[in-house]
């Protein structure tokens, strides 16, 4: 394949001179945004019931139009997609990003032409762009991105014709200019085969001819991926099979906990790493910057950003904050004004801003407890109610419990390891980790995703805690009372590390 580096390098390199103006005139930027958002949503519904063609100033807007959740959208958002037209953004929207929610089992995000073109792409490109400045000797368009894709399975029925609803990866690529696609694989039909356990191989089976040199995904698939083509290929390392890999793109979850097992995998002398920050709400950062992951905060990409300081997560009526009055340092609850539809929305995410001028960002957490080590998304109110749903079949009582993630070695798969406390310790736990994990396939579509064939997450692992392990834990860390509670779902294992130093409890994986 010909080298299109050199030329394609022009193109994007041209982009980053509109990047310049982060550094002095965030605020002026991110004003021009808003005055384009208000100007479109007022040919809304929504534009209409806050009277958006009177909005002049950001202060008139903020103090006019509350912050909202998904619940407060959820309506508007299923009249969209059953073809109702300028609800939340003008003209009708036919594509949606499926993804689990606080409440309920799954939300669907507008994935509109404009968010199509203004920001999700726009996002990809610009992490390109930012790479070929940081690798002048990159040869990324010499040859083929591999670019794991989503399936549009939901579970929704009766769509209308040309509705779209599923994972947003599956969108980006049924959608996506048949020019780029010409440097991607694997090919449209396999990237959006729904079932693992026949994509993983086809997409193996379709990438160890090709010359593969940039990856674009999540860490924990992409493992998966990179395992199965040493072992399809009797190779040790990936650059054997893929000579002129250059770089990952990642972004979803943290990479660090898989770092180890990439550094096993591939040679990582040859290897770049570049974070981004792409939710089925917005592309939103990249990192800029060999010497820091802090991400670069994308301003001009039909975003408004707004900031919610600590101590305000929970409230809802909180004050939320234009870019122009945060602070290095601090960490703030993320809210998103988008050309999606979205206003005001409080998407569940926490940034800590490592700089300003240019605003750099990194992303904290989520403002509930939750696991997201997967992509599995596994929300504290899935985890209560597959508790009761085994409790209920099984006939055993939980007197507490906290979860957190076993990350993947590069023999073993990860899967969530759950510390139980019950009033009888069953003789036989099985049936009820069996089903706790059917409960939580049909309460939380990523996680079913992630648990399909086994292929990325093992089943759950129970370790039976001793009893009044919680309770020891509380009084030996000064936090025992009425108002003092276990963390439920924690994204990394300080917590349960901590929890299993006390005492030595029976342990039962299964």
């Amino acid at each position: 394949m010909l080298n299109f580096t050199p030329l394609a390098r022009r193109f994007f390199l041209s982009r980053l001179r509109d990047h310049v103006r982060y550094i002095h005139h965030a605020d002026a930027v991110q004003q021009e945004q808003l005055v384009k958002l208000i100007e479109k949503t007022s040919l809304t519904e929504w534009g209409r019931k806050y009277d958006y063609s009177t909005l002049r100033t950001y202060r008139q807007w903020s103090q006019r139009v509350p912050l909202t959740r998904y619940d407060d959208v959820r309506a508007y958002i299923m009249r969209m997609i059953r073809g109702e037209a300028s609800v939340l953004w003008p003209g009708k929207t036919y594509n949606f990003a499926q993804s689990s929610g606080t409440s309920g089992k799954s939300k669907y995000i507008p994935i509109t032409t404009d968010s199509f073109r203004l920001n999700h792409y726009q996002g990809a490109s610009d992490v390109v762009s930012h790479y070929l400045n940081l690798n002048p000797e990159s040869r990324i368009f010499a040859g083929k991105a591999l670019i794991l894709g989503g399936s549009f399975g939901n579970e929704l029925r009766d769509l209308p014709r040309g509705v779209r609803v599923g994972d947003l990866s599956a969108s980006l690529i049924d959608n996506m200019n048949p020019l780029v696609a010409k440097f991607r694989v694997p090919a449209k039909d396999i990237a959006l085969m729904e079932q693992w356990n026949e994509k993983l191989p086809a997409l193996v089976e379709a990438s160890i001819g090709e010359d593969i040199t940039n990856l674009s995904g999540v860490p924990s698939w992409f493992l998966t991926v990179i395992k199965h083509v040493l072992q399809r290929t009797g190779a040790s390392c990936i650059h054997e099979v893929w000579p002129n890999l250059e770089v990952f793109f990642h972004g979803g979850i943290a990479f660090d906990p898989y770092r180890p097992q990439y550094e096993q995998l591939c040679d990582m002398s040859r290897m770049h790493l570049l974070d981004t920050y792409n939710a089925s709400e917005g592309f939103f950062a990249v990192q800029s910057d060999w010497d820091t992951t802090a991400m670069l905060l994308l301003l001009d990409v039909g975003v408004f950003y707004e900031f919610i300081p600590q101590g305000q997560w929970a409230d809802d009526d909180a004050t939320a904050l234009p870019i122009w009055e945060i602070e290095a340092g601090k960490t703030y609850e993320l809210v998103i004004t988008a050309c999606n539809g979205l206003c005001r929305y409080r998407i569940g995410d926490t940034v800590t801003i490592e700089q300003l001028n240019p605003v750099k960002i990194k992303i904290a957490g989520r403002t509930r407890s939750f696991i997201n080590a997967f992509g599995e998304e596994l929300m504290e109110h899935n985890a209560e109610q597959a508790i009761a749903q085994a409790q209920q079949e099984t006939g055993l009582r939980v007197l507490n419990y906290t979860v957190a993630p076993v990350f993947a070695t590069a023999t073993t798969r990860g899967c969530h390891q759950w510390l139980i406390e019950f009033d009888q310790p069953p003789a036989d736990p099985e049936p009820f980790m069996l089903s706790l994990d059917k409960a939580l396939r049909s309460l939380n579509s990523d996680y079913n995703a992630k648990r399909t064939g086994d292929i990325f997450m093992a089943p759950p692992a129970l370790t039976i805690a001793s009893p009044g392990l919680f309770e020891r834990w509380l009084a030996a860390t000064g936090k025992l009372g009425g108002q003092r509670k276990v963390l439920r779902l924690s994204n990394n294992r300080d917590i349960i590390d901590d929890i299993l130093k006390i005492d030595n409890p029976k342990n039962n994986s299964l």
